[in-house]
């Protein structure tokens, strides 16, 4: 049994998946199966259809070769180590979630405003969150005043 979070993707196919649902267009939708195919068909000049895209990301196929996955992980902008070491991979999947977060455009701009405090106004915020995050958590309750 795995001591890895619960959330970190373990699998080929979870792995995979995790770099649909994070990395995504400028426009932040997911890119399509067929893109990504064709996009490690120019890299790899091997044979990569997008139902072979589908089956590697849902689990039905598993064997994929070494260039497919470096074409992969080429496109989706991680270390090809992503696919091959588990606590890489997990380290890789957490930064991607915060690279995620980031390019949500609210979540940046109050992490970029955060970079002049101090570190008492870094924990200030950090605390705020936090019980924002439990009372939303629990709910979703807002008060309007």
């Amino acid at each position: 049994m795995s001591t890895a979070d619960a959330s970190s993707p373990t699998t080929l196919a979870d792995k995979i998946d995790a770099l649909f649902r994070i990395v995504r267009r400028p426009n932040r939708e997911q890119f399509s199966h067929e893109e990504v195919a064709r996009a490690c068909r120019e890299a790899t000049g091997e044979s990569f259809s997008a139902t072979y895209m589908w089956q590697l990301r849902t689990g039905r196929r598993d064997n994929p070769t070494k260039r497919h996955l470096e074409a992969l992980a080429q496109f989706f902008d991680v270390p090809v180590a992503y696919f091959f070491d588990d606590d890489q991979g997990a380290a890789i999947a957490r930064e991607l979630e915060l690279l995620g977060a980031l390019r949500d455009a609210g979540v940046r701009s109050v992490a970029l405003r955060a970079v002049n405090l101090s570190p008492e106004g870094v924990n200030t915020i950090s605390d705020m969150i936090d019980v924002l995050a439990r009372r939303e958590g629990a709910g979703g309750a807002r008060s309007d005043g």
